[in-house]
């Protein structure tokens, strides 16, 4: 499996052999992306990939010094951690 960052589409995908099996979509706004949607094939969850997905947004985020925040509920769960680390 590997993950892609595409700040264009504003998306990281979770590919397995060229098919997409996970998905995390993100906005910008101004200084800040908002993670609206998280998503992960039926047959592939329970791996961590949803995690590895917000994290790279999370990351590329950082990397242009803007904020994240998330309507995702299950996103909005991985910051909530991260500010605790």
């Amino acid at each position: 499996m590997k993950i892609i960052f595409d700040r264009k589409k504003h998306q990281a995908c979770a590919l397995e052999e060229d098919r997409v099996i996970g998905i995390c979509e993100f906005t910008i706004e101004k200084d800040t992306w908002n993670i609206i949607h998280t998503e992960v094939n039926e047959s592939f969850q329970g791996q961590g990939i949803a995690k590895e997905l917000v994290l790279e947004v999370i990351k590329n985020a950082k990397k242009e010094e803007k904020k994240v925040i998330a309507d995702c509920s299950y996103a909005k769960k991985i910051l909530e951690q991260k500010s605790i680390e």
